[in-house]
């Protein structure tokens, strides 16, 4: 996006210099034919920041041991034919709140990119089927819904690919978010920083790097403290009882044993409590409408105001990644043991949720997983290079509720149910382990100097709740047909498990004649999700600094996987529609000349599904007999997003150097119940950002303190006022407003 041109501009006069990264780039040439020529920029940008640090530290050998590596480790996965945007560490810094920032607010930024509430995204018209990785290793899922596990912080760069991706890509294909987690060399030092403003928001962070011999380490850590946790279910510019507590670590340690050998580990923490935001002078809302007119309503509504609910949850997230990268002429490899820890809790408010919801229910989820993947890439011939590898994970899921509802005592005159006025408790434990697994191979051909041609195999299974496997065939032709321009098309073939932590093994049985009865106790397993997947686009370079590019997509679903929040508990659930379909196409353009640069992009979708065939019990009889033959859109279809920014440094060659830069995000509005469900849409709304960042080189003459950062980041510029959901919808619990005009200031000192 921002600055990518600049910086490989700068890399290239390196180049004429420096032979490690003449030889860096030459490698990098077959790449060259990937979808978007803004890949190949990102992906020189992160040797750029290698070869910097060659240059400003000579005689230390590790560092360009490590540059190389760094480079092979990249290798090991390209995006060939797929749609990759680049988030530099200028792009992050320069983003409104720069590090302090959540991580969905650098993301959406991206075209294609869709904000929900609960801190959600959605990647071309998929729900939650986004897969992070962090150096490449891809992370197992988690139960969060409100945290982010992985913050902005951690990053060093990010990437954002989707597409029709090559079959290194599997499980989660709707965006393949990749971090770079900062390290010893390009983040040496350290730095303390102070951050907060409005809402009561406080947010000191911590960060050192460094590296002695054949060490390298990095650590960094966050506390976060505010009153906008969680979206505000009304207009009102603060919300009730939303304060939250979170904090977050990352540690980051290699050892280079050889030129050829190193091995890494990268650990994680990230604990969150949050309050659940009341919303003030809501209507009984039992399953049964009955109870609405019963005595029993009349004598224990008024005991409880909603504005007073005392509902909370809290999410834990651990994770930790061992790697071994090995070098042996023209293999490479890389292999890691992948762990994480999941877990979320609900706390009710005992009475509140009775008289609201019918339902009182503490609830808890964990999922363990751990795995191993691999990836091998053999440079067998000039013209072809093979790339193989596999992933599996064994995970145990465990989900326990306790629930209390009112039984239901009898019938009256009109057959209407009458319920007891002494509630009753139902506890429900269940556990499960599984596995699921995927192999590939595939060969990038360089048929001509200008046409690449990427195929592949992929074979996934999955034996958790559902068992199931495939085989799935890749395609992606890259045509570079005149100088600065990049033709792509592809096809892949994709399977998708459903969410092992988000499928339910628990019996409905227990439930009936309660408070808490479904309106129907069908509940088919969830099913692995299976599509064809179509791209293409083209990319150009228009002037110098100036690029564009065009791409279109279509997706075919069978078992098309979507999610839901269902009760009061903020537990997203999983189901199928039994056919899906998804299509749209997105432009993005920037600009880059000397320290001015500016970028926008807009996307069009349309995703639809049909015939709920999974987890029925969270619809009424009535939604689901209208869906099982006619489409509807899916709850998080946005028709038309975009994105706009840019940022000028003035005083660029000065001691003083003064950073302004802006952001906007629009939206046309995600789905809310009409006529029909989903039918309507929540109406239009753009956001924009201001972000003035002062720096002062060595303020204080010190040799130990160096660059003092001084900011001002206001979002929601305008006080605009918007609906992200209205509380309508298939799966949308409750309504949800985006943050309102927030000003937050800080101070940074870097050491």
């Amino acid at each position: 996006m921002v600055f990518k041109l600049r910086f490989n501009r700068v890399l290239l006069s390196l180049c004429s210099t420096t032979a490690l990264c003449s030889a860096v780039y030459a490698q990098d040439l077959p790449d060259q034919n990937e979808g978007a020529a803004r890949t190949n920029f990102g992906k020189v940008d992160n040797q750029k920041n290698v070869s910097v640090s060659v240059r400003s530290r000579t005689g230390e050998d590790n560092i360009v041991v490590n540059a190389h590596l760094e480079q092979a480790r990249a290798a090991l996965q390209p995006a060939t034919g797929a749609t990759t945007y680049r988030f530099s560490r200028q792009n992050i810094e320069a983003n409104p709140g720069g590090d302090n920032a959540p991580l969905t607010s650098l993301l959406i930024q991206a075209p294609g990119v869709a904000l929900d509430s609960y801190g959600q995204i959605h990647v071309r018209g998929d729900h939650n089927e986004v897969q992070f990785r962090l150096d490449g290793v891809a992370l197992p899922e988690g139960t969060s819904v409100f945290g982010q596990a992985l913050m902005t912080r951690f990053a060093h760069d990010l990437s954002l690919t989707t597409g029709a991706l090559p079959s290194e890509y599997g499980f989660l294909q709707a965006g393949v978010i990749d971090i770079t987690t900062k390290n010893g060399f390009a983040d040496a030092g350290g730095n303390i920083s102070m951050y907060g403003g409005a809402r009561d928001y406080f947010q000191p962070s911590v960060q050192y790097g460094g590296h002695a011999g054949k060490w390298d380490w990095f650590a960094t850590a966050d506390f976060v403290h505010n009153r906008v946790g969680i979206e505000n279910p009304e207009p009102t510019f603060n919300a009730l009882h939303d304060l939250t507590n979170q904090y977050h670590f990352l540690g980051h340690a290699r050892y280079t044993l050889d030129a050829d050998t190193r091995i890494s580990l990268t650990a994680g923490v990230s604990n969150a409590e949050y309050q659940l935001p009341n919303n003030p002078g809501q209507q009984r809302q039992f399953a049964d409408p009955s109870f609405l007119n019963s005595s029993l309503s009349q004598k224990v509504y008024g005991s409880v105001d909603s504005a007073a609910l005392n509902e909370h949850q809290k999410e834990i997230t651990d994770f930790g990644i061992l790697s071994l990268q090995k070098e042996l002429g023209r293999l490479s490899v890389q292999s890691s043991i992948v762990t994480r820890y999941s877990s979320l809790r609900y706390t009710p408010d005992p009475l509140g949720d009775l008289v609201y919801n019918g339902i009182a229910q503490n609830a808890a989820r964990g999922v363990f997983s751990t795995g191993n993947q691999t990836d091998a890439t053999w440079r067998v011939a000039p013209k072809h290079t093979i790339r193989f590898g596999y992933q599996f994970y064994v995970e145990r899921n465990t989900s326990k509720t306790d629930s209390s509802v009112y039984p239901q005592s009898g019938e009256d005159a009109d057959g209407n149910p009458v319920y007891s006025d002494t509630p009753i408790n139902i506890h429900s434990g269940t556990g499960r382990t599984g596995w699921m697994y995927g192999l590939y191979a595939q060969d990038e051909w360089r048929v001509l100097h200008n046409l690449t041609i990427n195929y592949g195999l992929r074979f996934d299974g999955v034996d958790e709740y559902t068992h199931a496997k495939q085989v799935s065939p890749r395609l992606n032709i890259v045509y570079q047909p005149w100088k600065g321009a990049a033709l792509h098309a592809g096809y892949s073939r994709y399977f998708t498990p459903p969410p092992f932590e988000l499928v339910g093994g628990s019996s409905l049985l227990p439930f009936a004649n309660t408070s808490a009865a479904p309106g129907t106790f069908l509940n088919d397993t969830p099913r692995a999700e299976r599509d064809h997947y179509f791209d293409a686009g083209i990319s150009q370079t228009l002037l110098p600094g100036w690029h564009a590019s065009f791409d279109a997509y279509v997706k075919l679903a069978k078992n098309m996987i979507d999610e839901g929040q269902f009760g009061s508990p903020v537990l997203l659930s999983v189901f199928n529609y039994r056919r899906g379909q998804v299509h749209g196409y997105e432009f993005t353009t920037d600009y880059t000349h000397g320290p001015f640069s500016v970028y926008g992009n807009f996307s069009w979708s349309r995703a639809m599904g049909k015939d709920i065939v999974s987890a029925q019990w969270n619809f009424s009889p009535d939604d689901l007999a209208y869906i099982q033959n006619r489409w509807i859109h899916l709850d998080h279809d946005q028709r038309w997003t975009a994105s706009a920014g840019g940022s000028y440094t003035a005083f660029n060659h000065s001691m003083h150097p003064l950073r302004m830069s802006a952001s906007m995000v629009y939206g046309s509005g995600l789905r809310a119940d009409g006529a029909v469900p989903n039918g309507a849409s929540v109406p239009q709304y753009a956001t924009f950002n201001l972000s003035f960042v002062q720096s002062f080189e060595n303020l204080f003459h010190s040799r130990f303190f160096k660059t003092t950062q001084l900011r001002l980041d206001v979002t929601n510029l305008f006080d605009r006022t918007y609906l992200l959901r209205d509380g309508s919808g298939i799966g949308v619990g409750a309504p949800q407003y985006g943050l309102r005009r927030t000003i937050l200031t800080g101070i940074e000192q870097r050491f």
